[in-house]
């Protein structure tokens, strides 16, 4: 990367500055002595576009944010931000806005956190950095995936933790787009499972991992279980990411104004235990809050003049899942939502960047079923024109279409597999829509299955599976079955190259997308 700092050099210090450190209980309150000072326990960039980028970091006890930042390693000229102090309120979480930050260039980023007593007692810093959009058109790349430490599958770190991590990281991504289900607040781990080839999984517990979450606290926990990995937390202080949610951050398959019979819940109105679990996701994301809707989850990142990412959120809105064949659409039927709708138009309309990606939560054309007679996505599993949900994505396909809006990309994760699908009215039930791809990838950490069953109303092709149909469900990540995906933008063509990547890294599927022009 020609800095003399070096990649080694600089992983050492992220992951050595939080190392052993992150304790999976409730940090402890500040004890004052000459030789008690704040630690970071975690630091990390997110919603990076434009002249902006948000860097967000974690304290083990109440103390005072404060970032320096420099587009060099050896941080001349460097700024200084007096950020808030992270506080019990938050989880020891804060984060501060970076603003007027210069275009194509690598922001090298200090944080620091002070004692609330006396500022001249201080944390070790902590070194990370991120990149910001460029100026000119192309050369831009980033990843994706979703669905971490979940079916059971947690830390093992006698099998090196989540890896995948350090994957997405060697292949230098200038952002990463977490798809939901960054946690799973309903999985409970055992600290072993056996593992058809007689080696057993051990996990790494915490107290927040041995029961489904329902406080606040609880669900915070959950997010500070996955910063215990290495991996994780060196991705983190070396991508900024874009975060969405699904419906683990929660729990399995909900909606809005559910009432839970799972019996492990003491709590049984979902709609509570959604709002105590946003308010830790949003506390524990690298996302700009809006101070006029501090709990929206959509939102637009403008990564440069070559790339917009839409990102959406299919579960704030939702009507409960049911057959999912009303033949109107109505507030019942919908899966964005009538404000998210207008939303989603407006920021597509308003845009002109060569590549629209679309960050969903969950897949189009794959039926997803909940229960017998219930659907969790879109599609419905009817063959015939739209219903339900469907109705809504019919109305967005068609408004791409009549208002010209081009190269629009969907990216999504939650099905626990890698896929390609590509879409075209001539096999659809419909018409009057432009063909479009749809990339899933997945999981980064947790079990994997097969679900093949693709609804024709939008004309679904699969171009490419990870695993085969007659896969044993439920494969742990030592079976190698990890996915996470890749697009680049090339510099002098802006091509899309999207890519479908294992485990190690390796490339399973590829695809050059070339722009449409007027």
């Amino acid at each position: 990367m020609g800095h003399s700092f070096g990649r080694r050099q600089f992983l050492a210090t992220v992951v050595g500055a939080a190392g052993g450190a992150l304790s999976p209980r409730r940090a402890p309150a500040i004890v004052r002595s000459e030789r008690s000072r704040p630690s970071v326990l975690a630091v990390a960039s997110g919603d990076v576009g434009g002249t902006r980028g948000v860097v967000w970091a974690q304290a083990d006890r109440p103390a005072r944010l404060v970032v320096e930042y420099a587009t060099t390693e050896g941080f001349r000229d460097a700024r200084r931000i007096l950020g808030p102090a992270a506080l019990g309120a938050t989880d020891f979480t804060a984060r501060v806005d970076l603003t007027g930050l210069p275009p194509g260039q690598r922001i090298f980023y200090r944080v620091v956190f002070q004692d609330l007593a006396d500022s001249r007692v201080a944390s070790a810093p902590t070194i990370a950095r991120f990149r910001t959009p460029p100026a000119g058109r192309g050369g831009v790349s980033f990843a994706w995936g979703g669905d971490v430490a979940g079916q059971g599958w947690g830390i093992d770190r006698t099998r090196g933790g989540m890896t995948i991590f350090e994957a997405m990281r060697r292949h230098e991504p200038d952002l990463f787009i977490h798809s939901g289900d960054s946690i799973y607040a309903d999985i409970v781990l055992k600290d072993e499972v056996a593992l058809d080839d007689g080696s057993v999984w051990r996990n790494v517990l915490t107290p927040a991992k041995t029961k489904v979450a329902e406080t606040l606290d609880e669900f915070r926990g959950n997010y500070r279980y996955n910063l215990m990995d290495d991996h994780y937390r060196a991705f983190q202080a070396e991508v900024p990411w874009i975060m969405q949610w699904d419906d683990h951050e929660v729990m399995n398959n909900w909606y809005p104004g559910e009432i839970t019979d799972d019996a492990r819940y003491r709590v049984k109105d979902v709609s509570l235990l959604a709002s105590r679990a946003k308010r830790a996701f949003l506390e524990y994301a690298p996302l700009r809050v809006s101070p006029a809707d501090p709990a929206r989850i959509h939102r637009t990142i403008s990564y440069g003049p070559s790339l917009d990412v839409f990102v959406l959120d299919l579960r704030s809105f939702r009507g409960a899942n049911s057959p999912n064949r009303q033949a109107q659409l109505s507030p019942p039927a919908r899966i964005l939502g009538a404000a998210q709708m207008r939303w989603l138009k407006s920021a597509l309309a308003a845009s002109r960047a060569t590549w629209k990606v679309i960050a969903c939560d969950m897949p189009l054309g794959l039926v997803v079923a909940d229960g017998p007679q219930a659907f969790e996505a879109v599609a419905n599993g009817d063959p015939g024109p739209p219903l339900g949900r469907e109705l809504e994505i019919a109305e967005l396909l068609r408004w791409i279409a009549d208002r010209r809006v081009r190269n629009v990309v969907w990216v999504t994760a939650d099905v626990h597999y890698a896929a390609a699908h590509h879409f075209h009215p001539d096999r659809a039930r419909i018409a009057g829509f432009r063909p479009f791809w749809e990339f899933i990838a997945g999981p980064l950490h947790a079990g994997t299955f097969f679900n093949g069953a693709l609804d024709p109303t939008f004309g679904p092709e699969a171009r490419f599976r990870a695993v085969p149909p007659d896969m044993k469900p439920n494969r742990p990540p030592s079976d190698g079955r990890q996915f996470f995906g890749t697009g680049r933008i090339d510099a002098a063509t802006e091509t899309m190259t999207v890519r479908l990547h294992d485990r190690e890294g390796r490339v399973l599927w590829s695809v050059d997308l070339d722009p449409e022009n007027g």
